[in-house]
């Protein structure tokens, strides 16, 4: 092969990609760009060119589908106990929260008019920030458009979500004016500081009044996951959760969980670990399981609109223990909020 020949295979090779793939070749792709352009006025030839060179994400798509791991990864047996012990120390350590102070005290501004407006407490969104994205510092190093074609057109459990997400980023690119193919996502295609999906952006708003809503700009991300809490029946003023005391060592005398409601009076043997919790409408029973016991709490309304932003209770209290940790580190240094 002669030097010209192997310069030009160099110059294609950089610029389609080694793993580029061009999915106008699968029928379901052709039948959604002919969709797009029906239903929302995308020109034909634009999203072609789209679909025509994408780089194929066999990393996220592994996570969804095992048949494209590389090599599979040997299971960590853990032991029977202890979950939130390693949960917690993920989320939860000193680092993090110190962090956690300076980004509310770089942007108290923008908090102090996203609260007023909104009525969520400023670390609770600063603790959304920290844990999605460290405080803007891991938006995701994912291709949004070329994950999302990926994963919304390879075999995988959820193949037909993905593809409503797809859809929803090309809305969002032709209402804000921007690439898609120039966005980085998670390996699941969410994008900016907060992590919304595309879907998501319902909830976005203009925070900074540019013009544009983004999640990557800080003011917008602020006011967004704010609004999203606002939406889903945040209560201003309402506590969050609380530790309580129970017998023995493990729990399981009643179910747990976000979605069980308890009334008070009916969870006598259960009482707040540190004095009178002046909350009184039902609640839940979130059981966090240590080495050597079990943690319970108290989870209010306000714990369950969390679950709303990602389904896990191991995520919505990990939220709140670090609010709680940047709001009293905050306090302790700058004087309250």
């Amino acid at each position: 092969m002669n030097l010209l020949k192997i310069w030009l295979i160099a110059i294609i090779i950089s610029t389609v990609g080694i793993n580029a793939k061009d999915y106008t070749k699968k029928k379901e792709v052709r039948a959604f760009i002919t969709k797009i352009v029906k239903k929302y006025h995308f020109k034909r030839e634009y999203l072609t060119k789209l679909f025509k060179n994408v780089e194929f994400q066999q990393k996220a798509l592994g996570i969804f589908n095992p048949k494209y791991v590389k090599e599979p990864k040997k299971i960590k047996r853990y032991p029977k106990h202890g979950s939130w012990d390693r949960y917690e120390k993920i989320h939860l350590g000193d680092e993090r929260v110190n962090r956690g102070v300076e980004y509310m005290r770089e942007h108290r501004d923008i908090f102090h008019r996203a609260y007023k407006k909104y009525g969520v407490p400023p670390e609770y969104v600063t603790a959304i920030i920290g844990i999605e994205s460290y405080y803007g510092k891991n938006v995701g190093k994912f291709p949004a458009f070329d994950t999302l074609t990926t994963l919304g057109f390879e075999k995988n459990r959820r193949s037909k979500y993905f593809r409503y997400e797809l859809k929803n980023l090309l809305l969002l690119s032709k209402e804000n004016k921007f690439d898609p193919k120039k966005v980085k996502s998670s390996f699941a295609g969410a994008i900016g500081l907060g992590q919304f999906m595309p879907s998501s952006y319902y909830y976005v708003v203009d925070f900074n009044k540019d013009g544009k809503r983004s999640m990557q700009t800080t003011a917008d991300a602020i006011a967004s996951i704010s609004n999203y809490f606002k939406k889903n029946g945040w209560r201003k003023g309402e506590p969050v959760a609380t530790q309580v005391k129970f017998k023995g060592n493990r729990f399981t005398a009643r179910k747990t969980g976000y979605n069980r409601k308890y009334s008070r009076s009916s969870l006598k043997e259960i009482t707040p670990m540190y004095g009178k919790w002046n909350y009184w409408k039902k609640v839940r029973l979130i059981k966090l399981d240590r080495e050597k016991y079990d943690e319970l709490w108290y989870g209010a309304k306000n714990f369950y609109v969390i679950t709303r932003y990602n389904h896990s209770g191991y995520y919505a209290m990990a939220i709140h223990q670090l609010a709680t940790k940047i709001r009293n580190r905050y306090w302790k240094k700058y004087g309250r909020f």
